[in-house]
């Protein structure tokens, strides 16, 4: 009989989520923890409303109505604080509390100094958690630390799991009903086919969890696909290994047992180092064919001697050649860029946008260097008395919490805000034909990059207008040249498109496209307050800013999955999905509010 029987799990959610819907967390951890006692357990359950912001209440309902003896805090470092605040409720009801996970994992004694919290366990938590429900707290399970007699006491380290066969499929029907989807069956969806990495980068936490790579056999990776696959639905699959293609072999047999049993009605999606796709090259086609549509490359930096710094053994001749061969074989690449190095400047820094666009990537990010505990980065930052807060809410990359030697946390924003402006090729917005149209762009786009800040709690509306507003002002400087040639030619405008973009100071952008011959171009030119009439449209920053912030990011989320979904599955929504998205009530408001917006930038030519 074990000693725990009834058993709460739950990861503790970001506090602020970015708006990219791939990045939705789908609770495997907690999956793979429930699968691990499904059979010792006399109950099992996740919390409901786990992806909005009720999450506190229906825990604590959860906690009051049904009998929980041990409550299961998995912890990212983006979302301790929410950790602290589910323990706090659950020991509020009598609850044994145990956290893991990156951050308890990373930061044990810090974590146990809580009084809501009575257990850490440290790495991988399968066996460990097993074990721990069979027996209770006991010196005699690795892996574990509690407070006893004014020290800690620590059980020893846990073996890892070399064969990772032998771990159990997630329980994801135990996942809480997401935006009307069963937990079984998400538009969106996670798959580990392997543990650990063969590298070791100074800026990641993946060695103090998992440390050397362990793949599993493709045989019982492709047997969970099975469980996925849905041929009338398509899915967003995230296959989200530290590096999948570490074996090659492995992947290509991957491949081959999907294609075999028609596994293909997927977009997958995944993240590799660039000399794997390289190494990867001949099966590159296969890939595709089972619906590789995304590959995220960790580019970090330009600049070879800050990649050494990092240990990040990235030559940029295998980023350009990867990126040529993803293209070629019609497979996006997003490049993933780190600003904040301790020796770089600004000036390094403005150079990082141009040299993603010489890449040739149409998708980057741009995020600031953020010291994870557990990471070499966060004990080098920490030492030199560089990490200018450990509020934990800001560890979501987006939130820069460090100063170099040449940057604050200020400078920081700024340049992430420019990084975001410079890249942007604007091509979507030239290819438009009319000013109605290319201002829609421009306003979509400018709604997600307002978005990003927003997930920065030090910020405020109107110091985001300002930092966007300087961005663009900045990039102005720089003289760039935008233009577009379509491959087939596209009707000649008639006359030039024109929009403005508006500071609360009075101050604009004037956005002008021409056509030159086979080419559109586009002119920014910045003017002073009150020197004349705006060309066209008028975007007030402020009212942009003021909208998106008044739409909950839960709201938002909702809205980007539902919109995956429809992106995924053209003319195939079932009528009960249809129905959820006409019926939903927040998302048709936060649609009406943009459309006001939009409506309003031309009204007599003013800000809306």
């Amino acid at each position: 009989m074990a000693f725990f029987r009834n058993i709460c799990l739950v990861e503790a959610p970001q506090t602020f989520v970015t708006p990219f819907p791939r990045f939705i967390t789908d609770c495997i951890g907690v999956c793979y923890l429930a699968a691990a006692v499904e059979d010792i357990a006399e109950s099992l359950v996740i919390p409901e409303n786990y992806y909005n912001d009720q999450l506190p209440v229906s825990f604590e309902h959860l906690m009051k109505s049904r009998k929980i003896d041990l409550v299961a805090i998995s912890s990212m470092t983006g979302g301790f604080n929410n950790a602290v605040r589910l323990a706090e409720i659950a020991k509020r009801q009598g609850a044994y509390v145990v956290m893991g996970g990156f951050h308890p994992t990373a930061l044990p004694e810090e974590v146990l100094k809580l009084d809501c919290v009575d257990l850490v366990a440290i790495g991988e938590g399968e066996s460990t958690f097993r074990e721990l429900v069979q027996r209770g707290p006991s010196r005699e399970v690795k892996g574990l630390a509690w407070q006893e007699g004014g020290g800690i006491v620590y059980t020893g380290d846990r073996d890892l799991i070399e064969d990772v066969d032998s771990i159990r499929y997630p329980l994801r029907a135990l996942r809480p009903e997401r935006f009307g989807e069963k937990g079984d069956d998400y538009t969106i969806d996670t798959i580990y086919t392997s543990r650990g990495c063969p590298w070791s980068c100074s800026f990641c936490a993946n060695d103090k969890m998992h440390k050397h790579w362990r793949g599993r056999s493709a045989e019982n990776v492709v047997e969970e696909i099975a469980m996925l696959h849905n041929p009338k639905k398509k899915k967003l699959l995230k296959i989200w290994d530290a590096n999948f293609l570490t074996n090659i072999k492995r992947a290509e047999r991957i491949c081959d047992l999907m294609i075999e049993r028609g596994f293909t009605n997927f977009r997958i999606m995944t993240e590799t180092r660039a000399k794997d796709i390289v190494r990867a090259e001949r099966i590159l086609e296969k890939l595709r064919a089972v619906g590789l549509n995304k590959v995220g490359l960790g580019i970090e930096s330009p600049n070879p001697q800050t990649l050494e710094l990092m240990n990040k053994k990235n030559s940029l001749s295998d980023v350009s050649r990867a990126i040529e061969l993803l293209d070629h074989h019609g497979i996006g690449a997003e490049g993933y860029f780190i600003i904040g190095h301790q020796s770089e400047s600004e000036k390094d820094t403005m150079a990082y946008p141009e040299f993603a666009k010489s890449l040739g990537l149409k998708q980057s990010l741009f995020m600031s260097m953020t010291p994870y505990p557990g990471t070499r980065i966060f004990e080098e930052y920490r030492s030199e008395g560089n990490i200018t807060s450990t509020d934990w809410d800001l560890y979501n990359n987006f939130s820069p919490v460090i100063r170099t030697s040449s940057m604050d946390t200020h400078d920081l924003v700024r340049m992430m805000a420019y990084c975001n402006v410079a890249f942007c090729n604007y091509r979507s917005l030239l290819k438009r034909d009319s000013e109605g149209a290319a201002l829609l762009v421009f306003l979509k786009d400018l709604f997600q990059l307002v978005f990003l800040f927003k997930v920065n709690k030090t910020l405020r509306g109107q110091e985001v207008s300002t930092i966007i507003f300087e961005a663009f002002t900045r990039y102005l400087d720089t003289h760039p040249r935008i233009e577009y040639a379509p491959k087939v030619p596209a009707t000649p405008l008639k006359q030039p498109l024109a929009f403005s973009l508006e500071h609360p100071s009075g101050e604009r952008i004037d956005f002008v496209i021409r056509q030159q011959g086979n080419l559109r171009v586009m002119t920014m030119r910045k003017v002073a307050r009150g020197n004349g009439p705006a060309p066209g449209p008028v975007v007030s920053l402020e009212k942009v800013v003021d909208a998106a912030f008044s739409i909950p990011m839960d709201i938002l989320m909702r809205l980007l999955y539902r919109n995956e979904l429809m992106r995924n599955n053209p003319g195939r929504l079932t009528r009960r999905q249809a129905f959820a998205l006409v019926a939903d009530k927040e998302v048709r408001q936060a649609a009406a509010r943009f459309l006001k917006l939009y409506r309003g930038c031309f009204r007599g030519r003013k800000a809306a």
